[in-house]
């Protein structure tokens, strides 16, 4: 078996290892016998019982052979775990990659590391909110002028990322109100992001790097919580405008696979919409002396 094979049937064993060890034999209307179990969670053959399988194909599909496995066999499976919907998604992700041969990254899909002119263009006519643009790997790949100016800690990165940024620059610690929701946030959104994209070397640079530098990534990686990054708020603290209380909503760019662009609003007559128009006069006028000193 190749690299890949291995490690994504690891993906595999633990993630279904970790959501069986969350669910206890009450929550999942099992009886509870005996006073001492030798797992946290429950047993295989308890999570076979519920899905209404073999306790010899449970184990099979809990060590990485997903990739026989019928839709019906794993729905049956999310029931028994109790997934919510980010979780049975990434368990039908896993069983279209669990099996799936390595290929080089030539052959792969063509992953986007610039963004279209369409594109591109699209962001820059969003005047009134922040939009940004990040690829697979967490990069940002572009944003309007309110979207850089919104994530100026991170635009001052050489290269924006922002798992990277996250976990790695002490700003973000400031930057973000909410650091440990947003870590958490990331962290599980990678997990779902591997699951859909096992090959990506871009994907799978940033969580390397980030599992040998960071000891809190590495803690939130083994925990394999998955979870969508559609939608919610955002609570900055921004270095120049101050505490910002944004809502985003997230939208996939089909034409590019992976890629996907935030937008940010803030509640009509809020001190964070007042705060939004602050920072947009100041992008404007950093532009413009930028600008004046480049001629």
């Amino acid at each position: 078996m190749d690299e890949h094979g291995r490690d994504a049937r690891a993906e595999v064993q633990d993630f279904l290892t970790s959501r069986r060890a969350r669910l206890s034999p009450e929550q999942a209307g099992l009886p509870a016998y005996g006073r001492f179990r030798r797992v946290p969670g429950l047993r295989r053959e308890e999570v076979a019982l519920l899905a209404g399988v073999s306790v010899d194909y449970y184990i099979r599909i809990e060590r990485g052979d997903l990739g026989r496995a019928s839709d019906a066999v794993l729905a049956a499976i999310a029931g028994a775990l109790q997934l919510d919907e980010a979780e049975t998604a990434h368990l039908f992700d896993l069983a279209r990659g669990a099996d799936r041969p390595a290929r080089s990254v030539a052959s792969t899909r063509a992953r986007a590391s610039a963004l279209r002119p369409s594109v591109l263009r699209m962001i820059d006519a969003i005047v009134d909110a922040p939009a940004i643009v990040r690829g697979i790997g967490f990069d940002y790949l572009g944003a309007n002028r309110l979207g850089r100016a919104l994530y100026a800690p991170l635009f001052a990165q050489e290269r924006p990322n922002s798992l990277r940024f996250a976990f790695l620059d002490p700003a973000a610690r400031t930057f973000y109100r909410e650091w440990d929701q947003v870590a958490q946030d990331l962290v599980a959104t990678a997990h779902a992001e591997v699951g859909r994209h096992p090959s990506d070397p871009a994907l799978a640079a940033i969580v390397a790097e980030l599992s040998g530098s960071s000891d809190e990534f590495r803690t939130m990686w083994a925990a394999h919580d998955v979870r969508f990054h559609r939608t919610g708020v955002k609570r900055l603290h921004h270095p120049v405008v101050g505490d910002l209380d944004l809502t985003y909503e997230g939208l996939d760019l089909s034409a590019d696979p992976g890629v996907m662009m935030a937008i940010y609003t803030a509640e009509p007559g809020s001190g964070s919409a007042d705060a939004l128009q602050m920072l947009a006069s100041w992008a404007a006028t950093a532009d413009a002396e930028r600008l004046r000193a480049e001629l």
